[in-house]
């Protein structure tokens, strides 16, 4: 009987239930999983101290990231016998290798330089045997299609640029959370919507293991932290994603977002993107030290430094992201505006709406 039912079952045609059984086993076991990782760190005293440029004021477990990679490989293994399997092994692989380079990070702390080893192994096993890379610019500053070497070096940097970017914004309760949440709901649609079911599933999957996340990260007896463990593992799942999505409107023309996905997926991660440019700036040009020094000049600590709480920025950061990619995709769609113009706009108002809670609690303080 049951031989029967796999041979004849075809997700597609369960689509609603298919990916609900997904994100619900994703929730299910990180949500379960959580309070052993808790109980074991406090037992373990593999703890988060204060200090550096996190704003907590308590020892905090930070071995979160434990939950969400097994919540994913387990999710994974389940139902890749119905879907692309050559992908979900290959996703695995990369996972895993980040996985245990931000463990031993979290336990023992490892060089910038093995850190980065590890995520451009991870990214180019990936680039070089699915062949999902960057084929181009999509006429950005004039240019099409790009040599394929020069194909795969950009997209390995992209990799890179995407999952340290994430790293970065992991400094304020539910931050890194919330915005992933968010643009992982938006990729699901678009993969669904592009007939790609096996990235939708990983999509929603990624979606149940970072709310039982939150419920976790929120909270004030039993709080975690992802850790390097976590924004390593979902920070290259973003990156695949959003190279996956970037690479299949470039592969058909046919595709409503063949002229316009470089933005729209800029848009979906440009909280990250932008206050890593910013920081980067700050550190290097202002400040003349390195751009990995960890301080408090992030966009989210500024917003605590004028007296909104974790809460309070969290909400308003992830609004402005959900703003922001809105008015990109419409932008996008019903104006004819060339690709560097509709850049140059979102640098403007993506930029403007972050930045205006701040001046205005400045303005209040100063008055």
């Amino acid at each position: 009987m049951f031989k029967l039912f796999f041979e004849d079952f075809n997700p597609q045609d369960h689509l609603f239930w298919w990916l609900f059984i997904a994100f619900f086993f994703a929730f299910i076991i990180a949500y379960t999983t959580f309070p052993t990782v808790i109980y074991i760190s406090k037992q373990k005293q593999l703890m988060d101290e204060p200090g550096g440029r996190s704003m907590h004021k308590n020892t905090t477990p930070t071995l979160g990231g434990i939950s969400i990679y097994f919540s994913l490989i387990v999710v994974m293994t389940i139902v890749g016998a119905f879907l692309n399997t050559k992908t979900l092994v290959l996703v695995m692989g990369g996972l895993t290798i980040l996985f245990f380079m931000g463990l031993k990070d979290d336990l023992t702390i490892i060089s910038p330089i093995k850190k980065l080893f590890g995520q451009l192994l991870a990214a180019g096993l990936l680039i070089v045997f699915t062949d999902t890379r960057i084929l181009g610019f999509s006429s950005i500053m004039g240019v099409n299609e790009l040599p394929y070497w020069i194909s795969i070096a950009f997209t390995l940097f992209v990799y890179v640029l995407i999952i340290n970017a994430y790293n970065l914004i992991d400094g304020v309760d539910g931050l890194a959370g919330s915005i992933a949440l968010g643009v992982c709901l938006v990729f699901t649609y678009l993969f669904v919507d592009a007939g790609k079911l096996s990235l939708a599933t990983l999509a929603i999957a990624l979606v149940g293991s970072l709310l039982a996340y939150l419920r976790f990260n929120f909270s004030g007896k039993n709080k975690i932290f992802m850790g390097d463990t976590g924004t390593m593992v979902v920070g290259f799942l973003l990156a695949f994603f959003t190279i996956s999505f970037i690479n299949l409107a470039q592969t058909d023309s046919s595709s409503v977002y063949f002229r316009y996905a470089p933005v729209l997926a800029f848009a979906l991660l440009f909280y990250p993107l932008i206050d890593t440019l910013r920081v980067f700036f700050l550190r290097i040009v202002i400040y003349k030290k390195s751009p990995f020094a960890a301080d408090r000049k992030h966009i989210h600590h500024k917003y605590l430094f004028f007296g909104f709480t974790h809460a309070q920025t969290t909400l308003l950061i992830a609004s402005f992201n959900v703003i922001i990619v809105f008015l990109t995709f419409f932008i996008a769609i019903e104006y004819d505006l060339t690709l560097n113009r509709q850049i140059l706009l979102l640098m403007v108002y993506g930029s403007y709406l972050y930045l205006i809670p701040v001046f205005f609690k400045w303005l209040f303080k100063t008055f």
